[in-house]
């Protein structure tokens, strides 16, 4: 498994050498969400799209 600043060198390699500082770290933030959501869905931390729509509507109530 690779470290943090690994992951992030990765990432920060990947791009293109014209990417500006927001583009950068857009996609920092972006891998980062990716990998937090793979350790829920890998932990059991997920709900149905059922109840996520039932969410959403209690929330327009």
């Amino acid at each position: 498994m690779a470290t943090p600043k690994e992951q992030m060198v990765k990432v920060i390699e990947a791009q293109p050498e014209d990417s500006s500082y927001d583009e950068i770290l857009r996609e920092l933030a972006f891998a980062r969400m990716i990998d937090r959501g793979l350790a829920d869905s890998d932990s059991g931390r997920t709900i149905s799209n059922q109840e996520m729509q039932e969410r959403i509507r209690s929330w327009q109530s």
